[in-house]
């Protein structure tokens, strides 16, 4: 069980929440917090949704409308998927790093001319100077 599973009824969440439990069915309505549903279409609010509701309840208290409030929420929701998508491609580069033997090393020239090096080395720089006078 994590803190995405739907497990608290309406009238523990809103306990939870601190909040009226036709206060939970308008945010519902609304599109702030959309807890999940059973078989008999009962809403059901994960521990995140809690969470979500007492955030509400802040920035409620600090003057913003609701709609402000659910477009602060949906960008919240938006950066913490696009997180957890980052730790999922580090965890997958980390891996075939690891079970690659024998992985290729690629630097830029100046140029833009990409070359391979083996694993473990630097590229040699250039030491030249070039002297450029405007036409």
């Amino acid at each position: 069980m994590d803190e995405y599973t739907p497990i608290f009824a309406i009238a523990m969440a809103a306990e939870l929440a601190g909040m009226h439990p036709q206060t939970l069915r308008q945010y519902d309505r609304v599109g702030l917090v959309s807890p999940g549903r059973t078989a008999g279409k009962s809403r059901r609010y994960s521990m995140r949704d809690v969470e979500q509701l007492r955030e509400v309840a802040r920035l409620s208290a600090e003057g913003l409308n609701l709609e402000g409030i659910r477009r602060i929420l949906e960008l919240e929701n938006q950066v913490a998927g696009l997180a957890q998508r980052v730790r999922e491609l580090e965890s997958a580069l980390a891996d075939e790093m690891l079970n690659r033997p024998g992985r290729r090393v690629f630097a830029a020239k100046e140029s833009g001319y990409v070359i391979s090096l083996p694993a473990g080395t630097r590229p040699q720089r250039s030491n030249e100077l070039v002297v450029w006078r405007s036409p």
